[in-house]
């Protein structure tokens, strides 16, 4: 450079750096060094946590099992449908009942016999007097369930547990619900519902074999209905007649039929019906054979009167 000649110094600007959050660590120095201050960025700092960050391990806490207890302390009793002809009850007793029948009978508690009464309740309202007939079963002290044979398909039962004393008096101390055992064999019940109005009961056959809603009640629609071979051979319990043709089939239908106020609430055992515009009704059965109790009540519609009817009909075909 020769002399004389001036240089002018120019100073340039450093480029603007953009401002990132930095997390500043200090680094392990040797021996009587200072710490060595080290700046990370933000991907660094988010690739650690991430790398060295671990889950909670959620744990489910241990459930042990517990045994059903052998008493609930309730008095009760229970009665179930095993097939057409058992029963299987069960019962309980708590320690203060047992305590008070104890106080109550002193010595006669301890001579005295424990026995299920069963009742045969069917087509009745029991209310612990009025059964078709019972029958008692001998237990012995500690039972506390038992099977009962009924030897009587499609009857209703409700059983008592309780004590016979010495003079022959039953003492109730516990009473099962109401079951009802299923029939046998197949059902005698032909109609789809419980009980059906005669006229519809003569719709429904007319529209069976497309006779319209006006099919007419009376002996025409019963000839056709009785002589249609497909009915005969579809319904006829017995073996398929013999060549010469001859058979003979036989049943029978119970008709309840009545009148009351029109507003009246009336029930055919225990169950509402519909009356008619003018208070009548008519009601269909099958007739199966044995004792069929039908009670029929009517209460007025301000609830002040009560009217109890009982139809009972008894059937034996030989």
């Amino acid at each position: 450079m020769a002399r004389g000649k001036k240089v002018k110094k120019v100073l340039l600007k450093k480029p603007l750096l953009s401002k990132k959050p930095t997390r500043r660590i200090k680094a392990k120095a040797a021996v009587g060094q200072e710490p060595v201050k080290v700046s990370l960025g933000v991907q660094e700092i988010a690739v650690g946590a991430t790398k060295f960050s671990h889950p909670e391990i959620s744990r489910q806490p241990k459930f042990f099992p517990q045994e059903l207890p052998s008493q609930y302390e309730i008095d009760k009793m229970v009665l179930m449908v095993r097939d057409p002809w058992w029963l299987y009850a069960y019962w309980e007793l708590k320690q203060a009942t047992v305590a008070r029948l104890k106080s109550e009978l002193k010595d006669e508690f301890y001579k005295a016999k424990r026995v299920l009464r069963v009742y045969d309740v069917t087509n009745i309202i029991f209310n612990g007097s009025n059964a078709n007939r019972f029958f008692d079963i001998h237990i012995h002290e500690f039972a506390n369930n038992w099977y009962i044979d009924t030897a009587a398909p499609g009857r209703s039962w409700c059983v008592d547990f309780g004590l016979i004393l010495r003079d022959g008096r039953f003492v109730t101390i516990l009473r099962s619900n109401i079951v009802q055992t299923p029939l046998d064999g197949p059902s005698w019940i032909t109609d789809e519902e419980w009980m059906i109005p005669d006229e519809m009961f003569a719709r429904l056959y007319g529209m069976g074999f497309g006779q319209g809603k006006s099919s007419p009640v009376g002996k025409s629609w019963r000839e056709r209905i009785i002589s249609s071979p497909g009915i005969a051979s579809m319904a006829s319990p017995v073996k398929k007649p013999l060549k010469r043709g001859f058979w003979l089939r036989v049943d029978c239908e119970l008709i309840v039929y009545g009148a009351t106020e029109p507003d009246a609430k009336v029930t055919v055992q225990g169950k509402p019906i519909n009356l008619r515009p003018d208070g009548t009704f008519t009601l269909r059965f099958s007739l199966p054979d044995g004792k069929q109790v039908i009670p029929v009540k009517a209460v007025s519609a301000d609830k002040v009167d009560e009217r109890t009817i009982t139809p009972i009909v008894n059937r034996e075909t030989k």
